[in-house]
């Protein structure tokens, strides 16, 4: 079972058990630039991220500008922990090349992969995908995290591919696979860990 915290264990005066749990790693996906999405995406993002952090979780990011760094933002200053994988093979290029932020995150992942192979690292590295807005390259995201059967959430009313992903899947005939839906933050956010929490229980 996997705990928010770590569990400390008293055995006596001079020995103390440290029982170390993983946390939940989700993955904010969405538009990098917010021109075409909701106008309250940004907060929505950024609320999206500090409840993950609040609930004590891991938020992963592809290290980029936009609605994801809004939910970096978001988690950083709830006290969260986030880790971004950037295209980019060094920090000089993911600055210079990419012009890609470096704030709001403890730890970036230089994949060197470019945007294709960043975004296989990146979804297969967490736990449930949540995707806000978001254009192809969101929708890339969308795809590779279907096929690998992961759990995903949609923050619809965001604008962009969020609101139009259920319409996606209908007309695609594969299936609803593990995704939910739901416009508030909160809401989905519970949706989604209900269902990382099933996905463990049948193993």
């Amino acid at each position: 079972m996997k705990l928010k915290k770590v569990l400390v264990d008293k055995v006596d005066a001079r020995h103390t058990t440290i029982i170390y749990q993983p946390r939940y790693k989700i993955c904010v996906s969405g538009s990098a630039e917010s021109e075409h999405c909701a106008p309250d995406a940004e907060e929505k993002a950024e609320e999206l991220g500090r409840l993950i952090a609040e609930r004590g979780m891991v938020l992963v990011t592809g290290a980029t500008t936009g609605l994801p760094y809004w939910s970096a933002k978001g988690a950083k200053q709830a006290g969260g922990i986030v880790i971004g994988f950037s295209p980019a093979a060094s920090q000089a290029a993911h600055i210079k090349t990419y012009r890609l932020p470096t704030d709001y995150h403890d730890l970036i992942v230089y994949t060197g992969f470019e945007y294709s192979g960043r975004n296989l690292i990146l979804t297969r590295a967490a736990d449930a995908v949540i995707t806000v807005c978001g254009r192809l390259g969101t929708l890339n995201e969308f795809t590779i995290a279907f096929e690998d059967q992961k759990v995903q959430g949609v923050l619809t009313g965001t604008g962009g591919l969020a609101d139009m992903a259920e319409g996606l899947l209908v007309e695609s005939h594969r299936g609803k696979g593990k995704v939910v839906f739901d416009s508030n933050p909160g809401k989905l956010l519970d949706k989604v860990v209900a269902m990382i929490k099933a996905d463990e229980k049948k193993g």
